[in-house]
């Protein structure tokens, strides 16, 4: 979350006219993440999250939208979008696609714990679990061909010992392609700043806008490589079996999984370090903007690709 496109307040208490939401008290932007323009919203009636989406169009904003809903629906914790006077999610502001979601309560954890890690491990195999249930769709567009194609597009920005490294990983993963493995939705990006926690209690997940259809241990290998990270780019192993654990009770992994996960850890470390190189070396302006270190996940990835088969000795039996 980031601001990119800043709003006045009479054009806010313009916006929250469509909605049954009270008057306007106060708002807030909020700095941190990448992609959208964010503002925390408090009305007579409550606590929203204002988004503005800068890159995704109206046509592919239902999905994420209605997404959220279903989940939170499916006691999956997650901010459910609040419909306008018409029953609709989405509208516009500054001509740019809109939407109001609830406040969740909680705050983002910069040091997870092993019952934090635990919790989300839960409720991330719940959303995979019901996610069969919901009939829409959506492509992964950072994918293998997004790879390449930052790969390309970073080649001169990189080191030589960064060019040997996305090379040889880039090689790797093309030939140890898991396109078999169960699919569903993933959120894609469940980061330690898209999830709230109230103490050990998980209050709600966040920021579906990377959310598509892909294999779900991919999805696994994303979470587990933020949450459960040294400062060295090494896996915590205590936290590694509690979210490993809880995740399990509520989708078992296949044995073909087992067998791809040092592979989809590698994938997960990849698909973060070019996404951070790229908003490093090609950054977007913005009011308030955070851009994160590439370095962090390229530390990862250097792990992965040295310690594959430990990581592979501590999945659930």
């Amino acid at each position: 979350m980031s601001v990119y496109t800043t709003i006045e307040q009479d054009e806010l208490e313009a916006f929250l006219l469509n909605y049954n939401v009270g008057d306007l008290i106060d708002y807030t932007g909020i700095s941190d993440g990448i992609e959208n323009t964010n503002y925390f919203v408090n009305t007579s009636q409550g606590q929203y999250v204002l988004t503005i989406f800068e890159e995704l169009s109206a046509q592919e904003l239902p999905y994420f939208l209605d997404l959220m809903a279903f989940l939170a629906e499916h006691e999956v914790p997650s901010a459910h979008p609040i419909e306008d006077n018409k029953g609709k999610f989405l509208r516009t502001l500054k001509d740019k696609p809109a939407a109001l979601v609830i406040r969740l309560t909680g705050k983002g954890i910069n040091e997870p714990n092993a019952e934090q890690c635990r919790a989300l491990g839960d409720s991330l195999g719940k959303l995979h679990a019901v996610s069969h249930q919901f009939s829409e769709h959506r492509d992964n567009p950072r994918g293998p061909k997004w790879w390449h194609e930052m790969s390309v597009k970073l080649d001169d920005k990189l080191s030589a010992a960064e060019r040997k490294l996305l090379n040889s990983e880039m090689s790797f993963q093309n030939a140890h392609r898991r396109d078999e493995l169960p699919a569903g939705v993933i959120h894609a990006d469940l980061f330690r700043d898209n999830a709230l926690f109230d103490g050990n209690k998980l209050t709600g997940i966040i920021d579906f806008y990377y959310a598509c259809n892909d294999v779900q241990l991919y999805d696994l290998a994303i979470t587990l490589n933020d949450w459960c990270s040294n400062t060295d780019g090494s896996l915590d192993a205590t936290r590694i079996i509690a979210m490993l654990e809880s995740y399990v009770e509520k989708r078992p992994l296949l044995e073909a999984e087992k067998q791809a996960w040092p592979m989809m850890l590698r994938a997960a470390a990849l698909r973060f370090w070019l996404s951070r190189l790229h908003d490093k070396h090609f950054p977007k302006e913005g009011e308030m903007t955070h851009i994160k270190d590439p370095d962090v996940f390229k530390k990862i990835l250097i792990d992965r690709i040295e310690n594959s088969d430990s990581y592979l000795a501590q999945l659930p039996k």
